[in-house]
Parts: structure tokens; sequence; C-alpha cells
């Protein structure tokens, strides 16, 4: 089993924590939008890589 799965799923976390933390300090939509999109994308590629496929 490879490790970049659990890596991506903890940045995905850890993004999604400074997403919490950018709303509650009152940040920019924008900033608050594209941390929120890095979060999302490393959460799916995190699950994607788990996915049995052809190998």
């Amino acid at each position: 089993m490879s490790l970049v799965p659990i890596l991506l799923l903890g940045l995905g976390g850890m993004l999604v924590g400074g997403v919490i933390s950018l709303v509650r300090q009152g940040a920019t939509k924008f900033s608050i939008g594209l941390v929120a999109a890095l979060a999302l994308l490393s959460l799916a590629a995190g699950v994607a890589w788990l996915i049995p496929g052809d190998s």
C-alpha cells in the first residue's frame, strides 16, 4: 500500500482546517474559495488513489 493517499488525505484535512480558520477570521471569499478548492482536490485525489484499478 502506498503512502501517497494517506499524505493527500492528511493534506486535505489540514486545508479544511485552514478553510474553517479563514472563515472565522473573516478572510476574503477568494482566499476561502481557493483554499477550499485545493482541499477538495487533495481529498478527491486521495480517495481516487485508493480505488482499485488495472495495474
